[in-house]
């Protein structure tokens, strides 16, 4: 029962956190305060992206797996949400400095997992 109430407190997060992101795309001109449109930008994306893709990478491993660790589930979906978030975030920082090409992402790609393979060694 306390993954169901963890699960409830992400999505209420991811929903709060996609109105705060939509609340950024149509308020802030980034052309006047380019600075802080863009530092609010990526924080409620990074928040917005992680809590959903924690929620549903969840849901995916009890679906695949069936089997009653939900604490293993969501840890390793927070923990892979969130490297799954710095890649989405660091390709748009690659378009936005203009240096984003194909192997320029699938570096980042292929670190993220390193990092991930690490983790998974680790434990």
């Amino acid at each position: 029962m306390a993954h169901q109430r963890y699960i409830l407190i992400l999505g209420i997060a991811a929903l709060i956190s996609w109105l705060a992101f939509y609340l950024v795309i149509n308020k802030l001109d980034p052309f006047a305060s380019t600075g802080l449109a863009l530092a609010l930008f990526f924080v409620s994306l990074f928040f917005a992206l992680t809590s959903t893709f924690s929620v549903i990478g969840f849901y995916i491993r009890v679906w695949v797996n069936k089997n009653e660790i939900y604490y293993d589930h969501i840890n390793v979906s927070l923990r892979q949400a969130i490297l799954l978030t710095l890649i989405t975030l660091g390709c748009l920082l690659f378009q936005l400095l203009s240096v984003l090409t194909w192997w320029s992402g699938l570096l980042l790609i292929a670190a993220v997992t390193m990092i991930e393979f690490y983790l998974v060694a680790k434990d």
